[in-house]
């Protein structure tokens, strides 16, 4: 078992044998994702998976929150993406355009999500307290979620005028209909809904999250690693051939379309409109987030 190896914003520990922990680890900020974390996670998840002694990989967030989504405060988009190696195809990534924040979405979002979903190995997403927007989609690419009873979910993007977070899995983990009452009225659902639904495997008090979570990734660890590989790879072909992967295409490109109308309306990628107060208030938002428009609040 290794120590916790730091890499800024993420924690990697082998905290038994075969198994891998990853820890989001922005906890003041209730480990909201900014461009920097998401390619400290990617290390971090390639390390696993390239790792042929790690056969479970356990996805967690320090602290209250596992993520309470993307961080609006970012403004190293452009520099970020600049100071790492491309994991995507897109080279004409500049944020300042319609085609170059496109090509940045592919590369922080949505193609990072399909290769972390791809892993060939068994990932379980641990989740406590928030889980909300870009949080979703991390619990979303995990092969098995385990979450708090304090765990709350949320998708609040139409907030700010777009239809849904990137890796839009909605229908595929709520159904269709549970997904367009909370996608269109922006509430929120409790980890015994989750339950419920079908997209959380098994909800255990905060207390017991981690002890039940390892002791789980423990047993999987037992099974032939090829089998295990296999096993998820047909799972994901069925669901696939459900049309998950282009419905999540399609939905990609709409929330582009989204970001281009607020570029119009607001100078920016998001209705400023429907950004909380204390957010406003707060201020450090990005030009590229809250626009550049006198809009009022009209």
């Amino acid at each position: 078992m290794s120590e916790a190896a730091a890499a800024g914003s993420v924690l990697y520990t082998e905290p038994a044998e075969g198994i891998a922990r990853i820890v989001l680890d922005r906890p003041k900020q209730g480990n909201a994702q900014d461009t920097r974390m998401t390619y400290e996670l990617n290390d971090a998840l390639m390390r696993a998976a390239l790792d042929d002694a790690i056969r479970v990989i356990i996805l967690g967030g320090a602290g209250r929150h596992f993520s309470v989504g993307h961080d609006l405060k970012d403004h190293g988009h452009d520099s970020e993406v600049r100071a790492h190696p491309r994991i995507s195809v897109y080279g004409d990534i500049d944020t300042a355009t319609v085609a170059g924040y496109y090509a940045w979405e592919r590369e922080v979002y949505l193609d990072s999500c399909r290769r972390w979903r791809a892993i060939p190995k068994p990932v379980i997403a641990e989740v406590r307290g928030a889980c909300m927007g870009g949080g979703l989609m991390l619990a979303w690419i995990s092969d098995i979620i385990i979450a708090a009873d304090d765990a709350v979910f949320a998708d609040p993007v139409i907030n700010i005028g777009a239809n849904g977070v990137e890796f839009f899995a909605h229908a595929y983990e709520m159904g269709a209909r549970k997904a367009k009452e909370h996608l269109f009225t922006a509430d929120s659902w409790t980890a015994a809904q989750a339950h419920e639904w079908g997209m959380v495997n098994h909800v255990v008090t905060l207390e017991a999250l981690e002890g039940f979570t390892l002791d789980l990734a423990k047993r999987i660890a037992l099974k032939p690693g090829f089998a295990l590989k296999m096993a998820k790879e047909s799972v994901n072909a069925s669901i696939d051939s459900q049309g998950q992967t282009d419905a999540i295409d399609k939905a990609f490109l709409f929330h582009q379309l989204c970001h281009a109308h607020n570029r119009v309306e607001f100078g920016g990628v998001l209705d400023p409109r429907g950004l909380p107060q204390t957010v406003l208030k707060a201020g450090g938002l990005s030009t590229l987030v809250a626009g550049t428009k006198d809009w009022t609040g009209e």
